[in-house]
């Protein structure tokens, strides 16, 4: 039987070993910047939008109860499903296809939300691919963060946490105006540079 893995690139982050199908975003500094400054706990409830390969919402499930992990690219949702198998973690996940909270009943609520956002300016044009989306951001590169940050808090819990990954390119002063404006405790809590920009993970908490 040939294994469901075969051609997929394999990495490695924290002694767990995560594949990675062609057709889906593989995990770069933005990923490991919030992995490094995600804090989860024993009895948290967290759900991973635009999971990717999973990455997040397993080394998240290695910890918390449960993980919901939801993206708009079905070779992500299997891709997520043998990793979360792999990594002995697939009984405390629940994948899910859709975009953003699509796949997330109106009566759900997390105690953390993780998103490692499109955050990139590009032209539309590039959304036109699944792979595509996962950094498409539009021109202002806030078509996907907008609609996030004025959902998110819905479905989060009385003090729960919000992690969002994002890039100076992309307006990080309006996302924390616009999470104070929710009513939610935002600001920078990790930042790495690069020459053309700086990625950070912004953490904003539910009162």
């Amino acid at each position: 039987m040939k294994s469901p893995e075969k051609g997929m690139k394999k990495i490695t982050f924290n002694d767990c070993i995560f594949y990675v199908s062609q057709k889906v975003y593989e995990p770069a500094d933005d990923t490991f910047l919030l992995a490094e400054n995600l804090v989860v706990n024993e009895s948290d409830v967290i759900l991973d939008v635009g999971t990717g390969c999973g990455i997040l919402g397993i080394l998240a499930a290695k910890k918390a109860r449960k993980v919901v992990a939801t993206d708009i690219n079905p070779h992500a949702v299997g891709c997520t499903r043998i990793n979360a198998r792999r990594n002995r973690v697939l009984a405390k996940m629940d994948i899910r296809l859709g975009s953003l909270f699509e796949p997330i009943k109106d009566n759900e609520k997390f105690d953390v939300i993780i998103f490692n956002a499109p955050y990139l300016p590009t032209s539309r044009s590039e959304r036109n691919s699944l792979i595509g989306r996962a950094w498409t951001g539009g021109r202002s590169g806030r078509d996907v963060v907008e609609p996030f940050i004025s959902e998110a808090p819905k479905y989060l819990k009385k003090k729960g946490r919000i992690f969002l990954v994002q890039s100076s390119l992309s307006d990080i002063d309006e996302t924390i105006r616009r999470f104070r404006e929710s009513g939610l405790n935002a600001k920078v809590i990790a930042e790495k540079k690069f020459p053309f920009e700086t990625i950070v993970v912004i953490r904003a908490i539910s009162s």
